[in-house]
């Protein structure tokens, strides 16, 4: 069976129960909401450099670190996985297109 993002998800709350001395997940939940953004950031900007640079390898390792800090700042921010795959699947009924189109400024 394929490891998916629910398992990734399982396992960060398993590891964010553990000592911050003993758990890196922990020692970053540990650090509040702005650490965790801030790796997300730092993850998500060698992912992007990986891509541009045209190295699919390194580009599959950084993606992996970005999903992975991102799940670890949802955590960090209650919100659930869940909520993530609700709002990607209300948009499955549209084109990507019309979507944006229908967006409020923030």
């Amino acid at each position: 069976m394929p490891f998916t993002l629910d398992d990734l998800d399982a396992r960060i709350a398993q590891r964010a129960m553990a000592s911050p001395d003993e758990s890196y997940t922990a020692k970053l939940l540990a650090r509040g909401v702005e650490k965790c953004a801030q790796k997300l950031g730092e993850e998500a900007t060698e992912a992007v450099i990986a891509a541009v640079m045209d190295n699919p390898g390194e580009l599959a390792k950084e993606a992996g670190d970005v999903l992975y800090h991102l799940l670890v700042l949802l955590r960090a921010t209650g919100t659930p996985l869940s909520a993530v795959m609700e709002v990607l699947e209300s948009r499955q009924s549209q084109s990507g297109l019309a979507e944006k189109a229908g967006r409020k400024p923030l």
